[in-house]
C-alpha cells in the first residue's frame, strides 16, 4: 500500500474518531484539516478526506478554508476516498450531504476516486452525496449503534485497500 493520509474536520469530535478508526486499520497516518496545508498533501499517493454534515448539508467548519487549501494542491493522480458522518434520521433530507461539497471540488482534478457505497443500505429521504445510486464515500449515520459503525468502516476499509 501506498502512502496514505487520513484527513478529517470534526466539531463535535465524532468525525475524529471515524477517521482514526480508519487510518488504524489502513496504518495510515490522520490530520485535522486545519494543520494541513497544500504542500503536506503532495507528500502522499493516496488521501481520504471526511466531513460531519450540518444543518442543511454544509460542511464542517473547518472544511471551508480546507476546500480552498484542497483546491490549491496538485492532486492529480492522486487516489482519494471520501467519508462523512450525519444524521440520517434527524436531517434524512439532507444526510452527508457535505460529502459532496468535497466531491464536487476534486472530481474534475485529474484523480481517482474509491470507495463509493451503495445508498440503498440506509434510510434517508435525499442526499446530494448520491450519485447514481451509490454515495461518494462512506456514509455514516451517527445515530447508528457502534458495531453497525465499526462494520460499515471494516467493509469498506477492505474494499478500499486494494486500490491504496
Amino acid at each position: 500500500m501506498n502512502k496514505t493520509l487520513v484527513v478529517y474536520g470534526s466539531t463535535t469530535g465524532s468525525c475524529e474518531d471515524y477517521a482514526k478508526r480508519i487510518a488504524e486499520r489502513l496504518h495510515a497516518e490522520v490530520m485535522n484539516i486545519s494543520d494541513v496545508d497544500a504542500d503536506k498533501f503532495s507528500e502522499y499517493d493516496n488521501l481520504i478526506l471526511g466531513t460531519s454534515t450540518w444543518g442543511a448539508g454544509e460542511l464542517q467548519d473547518d472544511w471551508y478554508d480546507g476546500l480552498e487549501t484542497l483546491k490549491s494542491a496538485n492532486l492529480s493522480g492522486k487516489t482519494i476516498a471520501l467519508f462523512g458522518c450525519g444524521d440520517a434520521e434527524g436531517y434524512s433530507d439532507t444526510f452527508c450531504g457535505a460529502m459532496a461539497e468535497i466531491y464536487n471540488a476534486i472530481k474534475d482534478c485529474g484523480v481517482i476516486l474509491i470507495g463509493s457505497v451503495d445508498a440503498s443500505s440506509y434510510s434517508y429521504d435525499d442526499s446530494e452525496a448520491v450519485v447514481d445510486g451509490k454515495f461518494v464515500g462512506l456514509a455514516i449515520d451517527v445515530a447508528e449503534s457502534d458495531s453497525q459503525t465499526n462494520e460499515r468502516i471494516s467493509k469498506w476499509v477492505e474494499e478500499i485497500k486494494t486500490s491504496l
